[in-house]
């Protein structure tokens, strides 16, 4: 699996109210989640982000309430990676649970610049900032992981089996 694209960047302890506010958890359907994604903290987001951009974060992303809903519409919205300096782990668990491909790398993060263009290997762990020319190693997923991302989430990877 691998991934291109451009580059959204937040700070640190981006939590999960702001990645999807509460105000609009009254849906279960994905697009209308993704359709407020970061609208708290990036109001143009939603309008610029495209199939297979990449989102970057600090430390503790996706910290506060447990919700499956903040991992769901950041990938809804066409994001194919995350990359942070540090994950909550039940955003981590959630991201896994629901197909959303998270990397930790904290040199990444320091050195890729909202709008680089960034590639990621997630075979092997290589992120590539082609804006810069700097390359990065993350620990890959290992292989059951990645079967459940590539499955679409934990659920349909059960089923893949049955």
């Amino acid at each position: 699996m691998n991934a291109k694209g451009s580059v959204f960047k937040y700070p640190d302890n981006v939590d999960t109210d702001v990645i999807i506010p509460a105000r609009h958890l009254n849906t279960q359907d994905a697009k209308e989640l993704a359709s407020h994604c970061m609208e708290d903290i990036d109001k143009d987001f939603v309008k610029n982000v495209k199939d297979g951009d990449i989102m970057v974060g600090g430390w503790n992303f996706g910290c506060g309430s447990s919700r499956e809903h903040a991992p769901l519409c950041i990938k809804t919205a066409g994001i194919s990676v995350v990359i942070a300096k540090s994950f909550a782990r039940i955003f981590y668990r959630n991201s896994i649970n629901i197909g959303l491909p998270i990397m930790e790398c904290p040199e990444a993060v320091d050195a890729i610049s909202a709008g680089d263009t960034v590639s990621v290997d997630f075979d092997t762990g290589i992120i590539t900032d082609e804006t810069n020319g700097k390359v990065f190693h993350a620990e890959p997923f290992p292989p059951f992981i990645q079967e459940i991302i590539s499955a679409g989430g934990l659920m349909k990877s059960i089923k893949n089996k049955q």
